[in-house]
């Protein structure tokens, strides 16, 4: 079973000739661009369990990723911890939680992480290093960016 993130849709010229699901967050993300692929193909849509998502959740936090997905990546985690499936996915924060979790993946289009990868926030201003990702640094209020930890 694959899982499919919007990349893998934004990559394809048919559906896959396998078995495949994706989250309805994915389509909705899809109907933005008004891609007429959408009214042609039938597409299995399903919702991810609540206890799937807490675990996806927590392993996000984990790896540093939190910061870096969408509500959406994190359903289509979540909907590959439900199914057993593997991700199609490009998104290489969704790839690497996939690494961290032991869920398979499948680029689409890109090559793909070597190796799962741990992140953390650090000010562009001050310097300073975070777990979690502020709107801004909560030190002297200059925008964040991601880094590997060290």
């Amino acid at each position: 079973m694959l899982v499919l993130d919007s990349s893998a849709f934004f990559s394809m010229d048919g559906l896959p000739g396998e078995d495949y699901v994706c989250p309805p967050g994915v389509i909705r993300e899809w109907e933005k661009y008004n891609d007429p692929r959408l009214q042609l193909w039938d597409i299995n849509v399903r919702e991810c369990s609540a206890g799937s998502l807490k675990l996806v959740e927590e392993a996000a936090r984990g790896t540093g990723d939190s910061g870096r997905l969408s509500p959406v990546d994190m359903t289509v985690l979540a909907l590959a911890l439900d199914t057993g499936g593997t991700i199609w996915s490009d998104d290489y924060s969704i790839q690497n939680v996939a690494s961290a979790m032991g869920i398979g993946f499948r680029p689409v289009g890109e090559r793909g992480i070597k190796k799962t990868l741990r992140w953390e926030f650090r000010c562009k201003g001050c310097g300073r290093r975070f777990e979690k990702k502020y709107p801004e640094c909560p030190v002297c209020g200059t925008a964040l960016g991601s880094v590997r930890k060290r």
